[in-house]
């Protein structure tokens, strides 16, 4: 960092106290993030689109890409900065290709998923094209930290080596026009090289993240993700109201809508991360992979909003139970995901897993009332109840066992460092 925290000069990126005290997200990494804002509401947008057209395969599919290249490049740049903020503005002006890269990529989802509907090949070239220059971004500053932090040269080498080879994978992703089956048969092996790079790059030498600091970043994500929630929640209050005028069916959407966004950052910061994560560094790429379907399924309840406000307005070619199950599946998949990620991190509670199994049951019942009849709003309810129940059973009793969990992991940590 500059010994003078007013100008920007050149740092050197020697690598960041791991332990450092009162550890925040910079405005830049803040600046950073509200481009993944616009990213998120194009995919989600496009994503409710095309479910509500009936078009299942497709739109499952654009939005599976679309948010493994968005929260994938997002994940990276994190726990680089982390280990690596200078600050400076060498480190400023190639984060903001790196932005530039982001808006390239969100402009092409659009097209990307027009292309997926008629069928006949995958139109990617602006969304993989955006994506290249994020990561080949991500390795000038890898190459950096090589040269200047000789203690991890070979993780940083090891780094850049292994993304600049998948990028020319995808390179050539971007140049052959082919039909969807074979561009999805092309594009997994190198979503796989991409995930299976941290962990051999970082197999001998860790890089210096730091754990409240990712944490911090990570719940900053999740925030933004929830706005999509918020967003969709307008979306289907308005096509209500400007149907119907106001209701109690309106009143009933704008309530649940608003209550399943706040349920749900509820339940995500009932996990201490960044002390859980603190004592357990060694699971960093569990809770750095298992946000990917946590991110991917706040993302997609705001789409699914949206699809209750396309069938509310009478614009959605699928059923009642299916526009439901567009909200129920990915808050499903949130609550499972974060379980999982819960057990992982503190441990196994068998209290907290029969929660969550009461959640999926209740979250399969509220698709089965929209099959028989009962009004989508309704079902929302039903959702935001599950939920609400899952809060107040850990409200009770759920934080005197993470207490414990927590001191029996810190006592760990403790005889594991003792000679």
């Amino acid at each position: 960092m500059s010994s003078n925290p007013f100008r920007h000069a050149m740092a050197r990126m020697g690598g960041r106290d791991p332990h450092e005290q009162h550890r925040a997200a910079t405005p830049l990494e803040l600046f950073f993030d509200l481009t993944f804002v616009i990213a998120f509401g194009v995919a989600g947008n496009q994503f409710a689109h095309e479910i509500a057209e009936a078009h299942f395969v497709p739109g499952l599919l654009g939005f599976s890409f679309a948010m493994f290249a968005v929260i994938w490049a997002w994940i990276n740049f994190t726990w680089f900065a982390s280990a690596y903020d200078t600050d400076d503005w060498i480190f400023r002006v190639v984060t903001m290709i790196q932005i530039v890269g982001v808006l390239i990529l969100t402009m092409g989802i659009e097209p990307m998923f027009h292309s997926l509907v008629e069928g006949k090949h995958v139109d990617n070239a602006v969304i993989v094209g955006g994506y290249v220059v994020m990561r080949l971004a991500l390795v000038t500053q890898w190459l950096r930290a090589a040269r200047q932090d000789p203690a991890r040269r070979d993780t940083c080498l090891r780094y850049a080596k292994y993304l600049a080879l998948v990028q020319l994978g995808w390179i050539g992703v971007l140049v052959v026009e082919t039909d969807v089956l074979t561009t999805f048969v092309m594009i997994l092996p190198l979503i796989v090289l991409e995930m299976a790079t941290p962990y051999a790059a970082e197999r001998k030498a860790r890089t210096p993240w730091h754990a409240h600091h990712i944490a911090e970043r990570y719940g900053l994500l999740a925030i933004i993700a929830l706005g999509e929630c918020l967003i969709g929640a307008i979306a289907t209050l308005r096509a209500i109201v400007g149907n119907h005028g106001w209701s109690v069916d309106a009143a009933l959407v704008g309530f649940g809508g608003t209550a399943l966004a706040f349920g749900m950052w509820w339940i995500y910061f009932l996990l201490p991360a960044g002390r859980a994560l603190h004592l357990r560094r060694h699971q960093s790429f569990r809770f750095g992979y298992g946000h990917i379907p946590i991110f991917a399924a706040i993302a997609a309840t705001g789409a699914g909003l949206h699809v209750a406000a396309y069938y509310i307005d009478h614009e959605a070619h699928i059923s009642a139970a299916a526009a439901v199950a567009t909200i129920a599946v990915p808050v499903a998949l949130f609550k499972g995901s974060l379980t999982l990620l819960y057990s992982v991190m503190v441990g196994l509670d068998r209290t907290v897993i029969a929660v969550a199994v009461g959640v999926l049951a209740a979250l399969a019942a509220s698709v089965g009332l929209a099959a028989a009849g009962v009004s989508v709003a309704v079902c929302l309810l039903a959702i935001v109840l599950a939920l609400g129940v899952s809060i107040v059973i850990d409200e009770r009793g759920g934080s005197e066992r993470l207490q414990h969990a927590l001191e029996r992991l810190e006592a760990g940590s403790t005889a594991r460092r003792q000679p």
